[in-house]
């Protein structure tokens, strides 16, 4: 095992600048996960890691031994790709060994660790089974199999479960935590799929267009996201955003106010008749009760626009009355509801978020 650095890392091809001024440092044996929309440069940080792209500029480490100039093949890592990689002429034992072949492992050895990572992964039965034999599921456990067999020091996935169904994507997650806190090898794991980064990882590396947006636990960067980028992203469904504007005591969104919070009110008295961006998470709305909303709550008026049953739950998404500002939040799955309805919602102003309009940078979190 190994800790991984990247200081200041960029990766340019031609005039387009892939990833920039990248900077973090896995400690070892811990599992990171790089999260962002399409595009954003996980993918090349990883490629930037295991050697299969050059950065540009910065340094990588593995173990504080600088990498840059080590050709993939000496780095010791191993990489798990989207598409599996298999090799389609050899069986499943023949996979998971040939990395051990490669490093000249003796036979014996070779067969011992063949065997212990196909019990670990309950692929014992599969091995003499050839790849277009196994369903995807069974396909992700050999190309994780091969990988794990040569106990590399660093273990990079690159967005390995996306080819999988939703059931089985839940499954091979749960067994991909469970391996890693069995073997301990230094992870590092690429995903848009923000559940996957929330559930699997100790730290989230969230990025946008190349550039780091935040680095922290999930519990932490959910709850304070730096900026409206990572708060819309983390969360499903999404954060609500509204635009408002703020006045004297309160927050405008379109026709209709809400009280501001004193703790937001102090630190914003100084930027009247100024527009924001407030953020609240649909867990943080609930259909008004009778009763007057409390000093923690606010109610606005809405109109549904489209109802999706979950099951358990309701997602409702409306939009404030008389205006295309979207609201969506969660009803009981008893709530019986249709679209054209009107009725009021109430927020929970401890936890409002407010972010700079232009920027997108987080302000204040109102708790």
């Amino acid at each position: 095992m190994a800790k991984v650095k990247l200081d200041k890392i960029t990766r340019q091809f031609d005039h387009l600048i892939a990833i920039e001024n990248i900077s973090f440092e896995v400690p070892d044996g811990q599992f990171w996960v790089l999260v962002g929309p399409s595009g954003c440069g996980k993918s090349t940080i990883l490629r930037t890691i295991a050697g299969l792209d050059s950065a540009t500029s910065g340094q990588l480490y593995i173990d504080d031994i600088p990498v840059n100039n080590l050709p993939a093949r000496q780095r010791d890592v191993a990489m798990v790709f989207q598409n599996y990689a298999l090799y389609p002429h050899m069986s499943v034992a023949d996979n998971l060994a040939f990395g051990l072949r490669m490093r000249k492992a003796d036979k014996t050895q070779i067969n011992r660790r063949v065997h212990e990572v196909a019990r670990s992964l309950n692929i014992e039965h599969l091995l003499k089974r050839k790849p277009k034999q196994l369903s995807g599921g069974q396909q992700q456990r050999v190309a994780l199999g091969r990988a794990i067999a040569r106990q590399p020091k660093v273990f990079l996935l690159d967005e390995p479960l996306s080819n999988l169904d939703a059931q089985l994507r839940d499954d091979t997650r749960a067994e991909l935590k469970q391996l890693h806190a069995r073997v301990g090898i230094t992870t590092i794991y690429v995903t848009h799929d923000q559940i996957e980064a929330m559930t699997l990882a100790d730290r989230l590396v969230v990025l946008k267009e190349g550039r780091i947006q935040q680095i922290g636990t999930p519990q932490a960067v959910y709850a304070q996201p730096a900026n409206r980028m990572v708060a819309a992203f983390l969360g499903s469904p999404p954060m609500n955003i509204l635009p408002a504007t703020f006045t004297e005591g309160s927050f405008r969104l379109h026709h209709q106010s809400i009280p501001i919070p004193e703790t937001i009110k102090q630190q914003l008295s100084s930027h009247q008749e100024q527009s924001f961006d407030l953020g609240i998470r649909p867990e943080n709305i609930s259909i008004a009760s009778t009763d007057s909303p409390s000093d923690l709550t606010a109610s606005i008026k809405v109109e549904i626009d489209l109802i999706e049953p979950l099951g358990k739950e309701i997602l409702v998404k409306a939009n404030l009355i008389d205006s295309n500002i979207a609201l969506n939040f969660s009803a009981p799955g008893q709530w019986k509801g249709n679209k054209g309805d009107r009725l009021s919602v109430e927020l929970d102003l401890s936890q409002l978020f407010v972010f700079e309009p232009s920027s997108g940078r987080s302000l204040l979190v109102s708790s």
